[in-house]
């Protein structure tokens, strides 16, 4: 689960990056407030690479989608970018579990096999 979930993030701290210089084309937006919120939710989602197996991390991870999403007020394509970004989040979370399973699977029935021998 956590090399898919970090692919994800990972593809969205490009895409916030790329949201914000959209989003400094706005006059209405300093150019401070549009990088110190882009810079956080940068930095929440390599941070998030790393805690995706502590207890919260898929939450916080959940909660950066919502964001993504909501930041479609400021730059409208970001409700669709947003809105993949978090079918991705699920699907790493969903698919990831599954893979983590079968390689404990594996692993037990190779261990089993191995010791009686």
């Amino acid at each position: 689960m956590r090399t898919l979930c970090a692919s994800t993030l990972i593809g969205e701290f490009f895409v916030i990056a790329f949201a914000g210089l959209v989003a400094m084309k706005d006059d209405s937006l300093s150019m401070g407030t549009v990088w110190t919120v882009c810079g956080i939710a940068m930095l929440l989602s390599v941070l998030l690479c790393g805690m995706i197996t502590r207890p919260g991390g898929v939450q916080l991870g959940w909660a950066l989608q919502i964001a993504l999403i909501a930041s479609g007020f400021v730059v409208p394509i970001m409700f669709f970018l947003g809105a993949v970004f978090a079918g991705l989040w699920w699907a790493s979370i969903h698919f990831g579990r599954k893979v983590d399973e079968a390689k404990a699977k594996w692993a037990a029935q190779a261990e089993s096999s191995g010791s009686s021998a």
